[in-house]
C-alpha cells in the first residue's frame, strides 16, 4: 500500500516529487525516493524514514531535470530495509529506467524462481524487481512495448510510474485495484496516487487513469493506450473505508462523503441507545459523523490523537504496533465518564488495538462502550498490497462478533455488512469493487501457499 507520483516537463521537477509524496505520506512511513532525468541521465535518492527527514535542499539540487518519479513505501513484499526502498533505478541495454509501483503481484514468488533459474540476480527482496528483469529480457521495439511485455507476464496489483531518460510511463492494472490520477501544472504532466499530491502543488485534476490504461508523456506531449486485455473492474473498497486521505476523490467519490455514508449505513443497521458517538481518529472521523447524523446521538470528540505518532495499522514491527496505541491515542475524560459511548472505528484487524482502545475509554469513566465497525469483517488476507497476510493474524477468520466483543471487552460490538459496504460505495451490485478481504472472493489467482480454499475464490 504504497503512493507513487510522477512528473514530466516542469523546471522544479524534483521539488514538486517532495511535496506530492509529502501529500501521500499516510500511504507509507518506511522509506521514500526520488528519481530524476535531466534528459540525459536519471539521478536518484533513496532513504529509510519519513519524506519531510529524507530530502532537503542540498539532496533536492542533486536531483536536476524537467521529469521525476518518487515512492514512499510500506512493505506488503520484502522487508524494511534500504535495498528494497523505491524508485528502483538501472541502466540496461535499453537505456537508463526508474520503477515505482503501488500494488502487489500475486504470482511473484513463481515469477522470481523463474527469473533465477534463468540466471537472474536479484538486487532487492521486492517483487516490483520482476518487472525490472522482464523489461530488461524482452525484444519489444520501444521501451512502453517493453513495459507492456513484461506486465503481461505477471498477475496482480499495479499503479506503476516508470522513468526513463525521456520519457515518463504511467500504467494501471485492468482489474483497477489500486488509484491513480492524471493531472497538469502549468504545461507539466502529473501523475499521483491520489488527488491531494495535486491540490498540494496546485494542479489540475484532469481525469483518473483508466483500469487497463498506459500512459506515455514525452516530449511530443501524452498518448494513451489500453495494451492489456479487459478484465471485470475491481477497485479497492478498502481505499475508501481507510487507506486513502478524506480529502481525496477517489474513484470518481470524495473519500470524505463515502466514509460519511458508511456511518449512516452502520447507524441504519446496528443502532443501540447510547449518550454519545465518538471517532477513532483519524481514520474513524467521517464515519463517526455519519453514524451520529443518521441516530440523532450528539457526536463529541473523545480520543485525542497524537500527530507525532504514525499510522498504527502500517507500522513494519509488531512491537512498534502495540505500543503505539498509548503513544498515539488519549481519552478525553470530559466527553466520556459516566456515559454510554458508542466508539466508530474503520475495522478491525487483529483485535489487540481495538482492545486497548476499549480499555482506554472505559479507564476515562464510560458507563458503557459500544464499538462499531464501518466496514464489515476482515476474515481474509489480501494478496494486491494491504498487511493482512495470513487469515490466522486476523481475529474474524477464527471468532464470532460475540467473541470477538468480548476479548475487546467492549458491552457490545457490530460490523457493516457488505450490502451496506456496496450501497455505501456508490455501488449496491457490489461487482465493480474487490471486497475480498471481507467475502473471501477473489478476483486474480491466488499465490501457490495462500491456503484458501477454493469454492472462497472467484
Amino acid at each position: 500500500m504504497c503512493g507513487v507520483f510522477g512528473i514530466f516537463g516542469h523546471e522544479e521537477a524534483s521539488h514538486l516529487t517532495y511535496l506530492g509524496l509529502h501529500a501521500l505520506q499516510h500511504r507509507g512511513q518506511e522509506s521514500a525516493g526520488i528519481v530524476a532525468s535531466d534528459g540525459a541521465n536519471l539521478k536518484s535518492y533513496r532513504a529509510m524514514g519519513l519524506v519531510a527527514d529524507i530530502f532537503n535542499e542540498p539532496v533536492l539540487a542533486g536531483l536536476p531535470g524537467k521529469a521525476a518519479i518518487g515512492h514512499v513505501r510500506y512493505s506488503t513484499a520484502g522487508g524494511s530495509h534500504v535495498k528494497n526502498a523505491q524508485p528502483y533505478q538501472v541502466s540496461f541495454a535499453g537505456g537508463q529506467l526508474a520503477i515505482a509501483h503501488n500494488g502487489n503481484f500475486v504470482d511473484a514468488d513463481e515469477a522470481r524462481a523463474h527469473l533465477e533459474q534463468a540466471g537472474a540476480i536479484f538486487q532487492s527482496d521486492s517483487d516490483t524487481e520482476n518487472v525490472i528483469h522482464y523489461i530488461a529480457r524482452s525484444r519489444a521495439a520501444t521501451f512502453e512495448a517493453r513495459v507492456v511485455d513484461a506486465l503481461k507476464q505477471l498477475d496482480g496489483a499495479f499503479s506503476m510510474v516508470f522513468l526513463t531518460e525521456k520519457k515518463l510511463v504511467a500504467v494501471r492494472d485492468a482489474i483497477g485495484f489500486r488509484p491513480l490520477v492524471l493531472g497538469r501544472v502549468k504545461e507539466a504532466y502529473v501523475i499521483a496516487s491520489e488527488t491531494t499530491a495535486l491540490d498540494l502543488i496546485e494542479a489540475e485534476l484532469l481525469r483518473e487513469i483508466e483500469p487497463g490504461e498506459m500512459v506515455v508523456i514525452d516530449e511530443n506531449g501524452l498518448k494513451s493506450s489500453f495494451p492489456f486485455e479487459k478484465r471485470p473492474v475491481s477497485r479497492c473498497v478498502f481505499e475508501y473505508v481507510y487507506f486513502a486521505r478524506p480529502d481525496s476523490k477517489l474513484f470518481g467519490e470524495q473519500v470524505f462523503s463515502v466514509r460519511k455514508r458508511l456511518g449512516a449505513e452502520l447507524a441504519k443497521e446496528q443502532p443501540i441507545d447510547a449518550d454519545v458517538v465518538i471517532a477513532v481518529p483519524d481514520s474513524g472521523v467521517a464515519a463517526a459523523m455519519g453514524y451520529a447524523q443518521a441516530s440523532g446521538i450528539p457526536y463529541d470528540v473523545g480520543l485525542i490523537r497524537s500527530h507525532y505518532v504514525g499510522r498504527t495499522f502500517i507500522e513494519p514491527q509488531q512491537s512498534i504496533r502495540h505500543f503505539g496505541v498509548k503513544l498515539k491515542l488519549a481519552p478525553v475524560r470530559a466527553s466520556l465518564e459516566g456515559k454510554r459511548v458508542i466508539v466508530i472505528d474503520d475495522s478491525i484487524v487483529r483485535g489487540t488495538t481495538s482492545r486497548k482502545i476499549v480499555k482506554m475509554i472505559q479507564g476515562a469513566g464510560a458507563k458503557e462502550v459500544h464499538l462499531r465497525i464501518s466496514s464489515p469483517p476482515t476474515a481474509w488476507p489480501c494478496f494486491y498490497g494491504i498487511d493482512t497476510p495470513s487469515r490466522k493474524e486476523l481475529i474474524a477468520s477464527s471468532h464470532s462478533t460475540d467473541e470477538i466483543a468480548r476479548y475487546v471487552t467492549a458491552d457490545s460490538l457490530a460490523y457493516l455488512s457488505i450490502d451496506g459496504l456496496a450501497r455505501a460505495a456508490g455501488d449496491d451490485s457490489g461487482k465493480s469493487f474487490c471486497m475480498a478481504c471481507f467475502s473471501g472472493k477473489y478476483p486474480t489467482g491466488l499465490p501457490a501457499p495462500a491456503q484458501v480454499p477454493a469454492s472462497a475464490q472467484s
